[in-house]
This record gives C-alpha cells, sequence and structure tokens, in this order.
C-alpha cells in the first residue's frame, strides 16, 4: 500500500461517447485505488461544447463551465493521459483542452503518463511522441513507460484487458507511475 500527497487525475482523451478511453480510464482509476490512491477522471467528453471559442486565448480563465477543468489540472500533481490514435496523431480535442490550460503554471514541473489505444496494429505510438513533445514543452516530466494498446477493440472487453501481457504493462506502468 502506498502513501502519498500527489494528487492524480486522469484524462480521458477524447471527446468521442462511444470511444473505449473512458472505459480505460475506469480500469487504470480501480488499479490505482486498488494501491490505496484516488484518482479522478477529467472525460473530455463532458467540456462544454462551446469551450474552443469560449475559454481559449483573450478568452482564458472566463468561461465558468470549462474553469473547473482548469483548477483540477492546476491542483493535479501527476497527470495519467488515456490517449486514442486518430489520423495518426492525438485528438484534436486534447490540444484544445492543453491549450485552454494556464501556461506554463498548469504542467510546469508535474508528472505525466500515458497510454496509448488503437484499432490498428501501432498502439498510437505516434500520438504519444507528439504528446511527450507537446508536455516536455510545457515542462512536465513525462513516464518512459507508454504502453501502447494496439488492437483495443479485440484485447479490451469494456471493463479489463483479455490480453495478459496488457493486464501486466498497465501494472507495471501503473507501479512506475506511484513510485515516479
Amino acid at each position: 500500500m502506498h502513501q502519498t500527497t500527489d494528487k492524480y487525475i486522469i484524462i480521458s482523451g477524447t471527446n468521442r461517447s462511444e470511444a473505449v478511453s473512458r472505459q480505460v480510464s475506469q480500469l487504470y482509476q480501480s488499479t490505482l485505488l486498488a494501491k490505496n490512491i484516488n484518482a479522478e477522471i477529467l472525460d473530455l467528453t463532458l467540456l462544454p461544447k462551446d469551450f474552443l471559442f469560449s475559454s481559449l486565448y483573450e478568452n482564458a480563465g472566463k468561461n465558468e463551465s470549462f474553469q473547473p477543468f482548469r483548477d483540477k489540472v492546476k491542483q493535479a500533481t501527476k497527470l495519467l493521459f488515456v490517449i486514442p490514435e486518430y489520423n495518426g496523431s492525438f485528438p484534436g480535442v486534447l490540444k484544445a483542452f492543453i491549450d485552454g490550460m494556464e501556461f506554463p503554471g498548469a504542467f510546469k514541473n508535474k508528472k505525466a503518463a500515458l497510454v496509448g489505444l488503437s484499432a490498428g496494429v501501432q498502439g498510437a505510438g505516434l500520438a504519444l511522441s507528439h504528446l511527450t513533445d507537446i508536455l516536455n514543452y510545457c515542462g512536465t516530466n513525462v513516464l518512459a513507460q507508454k504502453p501502447k494498446y494496439a488492437s483495443i477493440d479485440k484485447n479490451f472487453d469494456g471493463s479489463q484487458f483479455s490480453n495478459k501481457l496488457y493486464h501486466q504493462l498497465m501494472e507495471e506502468q501503473v507501479e512506475a507511475f506511484v513510485s515516479f
């Protein structure tokens, strides 16, 4: 059992309602909870529909519906991103979400873990690389272990990985992230 003062947030990295990102986020949340670590899920499907136009750039901090997302990321010390692969990278809504955070304070000197999901065979490798570059630019320390869960539709039953290797990779990543 781990004792921690860290505040964990899991970011389900898409606003596509039928994506498995939310379910994989819940699996990671329960895995952390089994280690006595609470982690809240920030589900991008719950973003205000107008946040692109009402929360970014000159409107930063002015949208009362988006402000709780900003506050939670700012208060977190550890962020776990569950990232589906879209068009060879990560979803645009995640980039816009990051752009809506306070810069550089929201991510600076924080720790992050990345999880890649794809229907194809690459497991979102490019998406993880792109997001690592962005987070490093923002001053975030990114855990080297980044599982790439390929063919997610064949290896995840909606609540658990059916692939034993994927389950092992998740357990190892969570243990490394807690110690990170």
